[in-house]
């Protein structure tokens, strides 16, 4: 009841109610107003009026009553017609106000006598002692029957459009400010936005509205804090490059400083420049993925990837650098497990998950990966390391973060398996989180959408075609 339909559909029909009072309220006043002056147009009283200015003055003052009576509006359809077939005004008949004729004898002689007054067919006939004859007439005020009554008067009418426009002007002004004053503070919020202000949000000015405007500025502010979000985070990345870069640059400077002082360690500093030389290679190849995972998911490959097999032959690959620290990788996956994905991109995530519970787990202990369907497809890997703070749970998923303490970057890693790992299962459509194991341990859940038969069906068919 708080969208912008309901809103202007109510203040649609209160403009009517209120245009509607005011013309009842104008009809029922003139209608009043009527009934109080009608024991004046009754036609016996005129007719009274006519006989008593007639006998006082005659023809003369019969016409100056006339003349003072046709100024009221009320009495405008009287009439006195003379001798001569004409008003005394000279205002032309309404033609259905017809003189009624004196009654005559067989004789021929008049059945009024002189001076009588008599009303014959509804008009009163006034008659001279010289046998002229003066007929006054009475019309309804006006000629045709009013369909709706008082208010087809012509003050009614003028009232009632009056009424109507201050009605909706009132109306329609506030409801314009209603509605346009939050889109013009959007549109200011829009350009602040666009001068690179990314701190403006519309929701807390909009004084807690609830209608389809205030879910507009909500999904503004939204926007907005996502954009700044993704800047703030484009930045720290590149902060973050920099500085990972600058690291294994330094050191191979120093190796080379270093072989070209001392002779004897050459060879020494030459494999220390060739390790620091391929971590900067692998680092930028880390790099790089995580850019390539930016695009859109529809530019990489969707074929059908079973899930089981992929797994076991990522714990296989795993196996050595587990051996080296005493470490077991199991997987424990139910059958027929498949997605519709990039295979590359699913091993790489579920590969850099894997790794990095191999790396943080602690000597001799065992990784845990478990896959299995229920409304998707879920594969959870589990170390028994000493897990994560509360507080950087989500953020282990952002480029370059590292925990402080046993996650540094004396284990090794830069920080960026995780942040590929999460890329790549949100371009398939999935989700991935963290969560700390009761007991000790860090268990990362990552959800697939399953493949369905008929997308299997597409899928086989266009491997053959290829």
């Amino acid at each position: 009841m708080n969208s912008l339909y309901w809103r202007i559909f109510r203040s649609f029909w209160l403009a009517i109610v209120l245009i509607l009072v005011g013309t009842v309220t104008v009809a029922v006043s003139v209608a009043i107003q009527g009934r109080e002056e009608q024991p004046w147009v009754q036609r016996g009283q005129l007719f009274a009026q006519a006989a008593d200015a007639f006998e006082n003055g005659g023809p003369d003052a019969l016409h100056d009553w006339l003349d003072e009576l046709s100024s009221n509006p009320a009495f405008s359809r009287t009439f006195v017609v003379g001798p001569n077939g004409r008003d005394l005004l000279n205002r032309p008949l309404p033609h259905f106000l017809q003189v009624p004729l004196q009654g005559r004898t067989k004789s021929g002689r008049k059945t009024v006598r002189s001076g009588a007054i008599a009303p014959i067919g509804g008009a009163l006939v006034l008659m001279t002692p010289g046998g002229r004859t003066y007929h006054v007439l009475v019309g309804p005020l006006h000629e045709h029957p009013l369909i709706f009554g008082e208010l087809e008067l012509p003050a009614v009418a003028a009232a009632t459009l009056a009424i109507a426009l201050v009605v909706s002007t009132v109306i329609c002004f506030f409801l314009t400010r209603h509605l346009v004053s939050p889109i013009d503070r959007m549109r200011q919020a829009t350009r602040s936005v666009a001068a690179g202000d990314l701190s403006v949000r519309m929701l807390p000015q909009l004084k807690g509205r609830q209608d389809d405007l205030a879910l507009l500025a909500a999904d503004f502010d939204a926007m907005a804090e996502r954009v700044q979000t993704l800047l703030e985070s484009k930045q720290q990345l590149l902060r973050d490059v920099s500085h990972e870069l600058r690291s294994p640059l330094t050191r191979l400077q120093l190796a080379l400083s270093l072989a070209r002082r001392d002779d004897a360690g050459t060879q020494r500093q030459l494999t220390r420049i060739a390790l620091e030389a391929d971590r900067l290679e692998q680092l930028i190849a880390r790099i790089l993925k995580l850019v390539r995972l930016e695009r859109p998911a529809s530019a990489f490959e969707q074929v059908p990837v079973n899930i089981g097999n992929l797994l076991e032959s990522i714990a296989q690959d795993v196996a050595i650098e587990a051996d080296a620290r005493e470490c077991t990788v199991s997987v424990h996956a139910e059958s027929e497990l498949e997605v519709g994905g990039d295979p590359e991109l699913l091993r790489s995530a579920f590969e850099n998950v894997i790794r990095n519970a191999v790396r943080y787990g602690p000597p001799g202990s065992a990784v845990v990966v478990t896959a299995g369907k229920r409304d998707s497809i879920e594969v959870a890997v589990r170390d028994h390391g000493p897990g994560v703070p509360e507080k950087d749970l989500k953020l282990i998923f952002e480029p370059f973060y590292r925990v402080d303490a046993a996650r540094d970057r004396a284990g090794g890693g830069e920080g960026l398996g995780l942040a590929i790992a999460a890329r790549a299962i949100t371009l398939h459509g999935g989700s991935i989180e963290a969560h700390n194991v009761p007991g000790g341990g860090l268990e990362v859940a990552m959800r697939l959408p399953a493949l369905q038969s008929s997308a299997k069906e597409a899928s086989s068919a266009a491997a053959q075609a290829a």
